[in-house]
């Protein structure tokens, strides 16, 4: 089943019963002081230049609280420029939510980030970035399919993927999800297939290989006047077994199951016009653990 396959529907990166692969203005105060020379009661304190020195040494320290956080935000404040201690040999809490403050890769291959580096970290980054482009609507048309499974498999794994995945979106399910055999939506209507990360667990890490699982929520669904199957959403984790290769991690094999899933909330849904309107405006994020 696909990443963004939510009501069990197709097949994109892990494994299924029947060998599928799945996947404001400014206001001033005027303070009451001693009266002065002024005679108005408002009148300057008897020692400015005290006070301005004191303004002074006030201002500079809440610059330089004010540079210490945005230096450690940007990951610089490690001795190995990561943003950690440079201990090197510390494994990260694999159970923290907290972000490490390592910048996300500016590359990109095709339309999934790449450069993610040869570490835990850089194991937890790409399996996310992987289940972002696995859940996306370019599962559902054949050229932007091969393009991502080619991008995220190794070769091996990527030539058994193929044809079963070609197999699965077929014209009769793409037309069950309201789309054209080459994975189009109606006119009017805007077809929605995302995934979106919540957290990362290393399972194992040894070096040249990795097990990630990735909790996400994804969104699925066509939004339309006309359209039966409205987005909706839900919550699955995806667990991929990566292997590094000469030019970066690469997914061996995965699976998939559903939960760990949180009460829904009383938000009243959306409307049709609202959804594709957000999901034309929002863009979507590069993930670094």
């Amino acid at each position: 089943m696909s990443l963004g396959d939510e009501n069990g529907y197709g097949s994109g990166s892990g494994r299924t019963d029947d060998g599928y692969s799945t996947i404001g203005g400014t206001r001033q105060t005027r303070t009451r002081l001693p009266d002065g020379e002024g005679g108005d009661g408002y009148s300057t304190p008897r020692r400015p230049a005290r006070n301005s020195r004191s303004l002074v040494t006030v201002v500079g320290v809440v610059v330089l609280l004010i540079a210490a956080i945005a230096f450690a935000n940007m990951g610089g404040g490690g001795a190995d420029g990561s943003g950690g201690s440079g201990n090197g040999g510390s494994k990260p809490d694999s159970s923290s939510t907290a972000a490490t403050g390592t910048k996300p890769v500016t590359g990109k291959n095709g339309s999934i980030p790449s450069g993610f580096a040869h570490d835990e970290q850089g194991a937890q980054s790409a399996a996310s970035n992987f289940a972002v482009a696995l859940g996306s609507v370019g599962m559902f048309k054949k050229d932007s399919r091969h393009e991502i499974v080619n991008t995220i498999y190794t070769a091996e794994a990527a030539a058994k993927l193929r044809d079963p995945q070609d197999a699965a979106y077929s014209p009769d399910f793409l037309g069950k999800l309201g789309l054209d055999p080459d994975g189009n939506a109606p006119q009017g209507s805007t077809f929605v297939s995302r995934t979106i990360p919540v957290g990362t667990k290393l399972e194992a890490f040894e070096g040249s290989t990795a097990k990630v699982s990735v909790w996400y929520t994804g969104l699925i669904g066509m939004s339309g006047p006309e359209s039966t199957d409205p987005v909706s959403t839900s919550w699955k984790t995806w667990t991929v077994q990566l292997s590094w290769t000469n030019d970066g991690w690469r997914a061996v094999s995965d699976t998939q199951k559903d939960g760990p899933a949180p009460v829904p909330g009383d938000v009243a849904a959306s409307s049709s016009d609202e959804i594709s309107k957000a999901i034309k405006e929002y863009g979507g994020f590069t993930y670094a653990r």
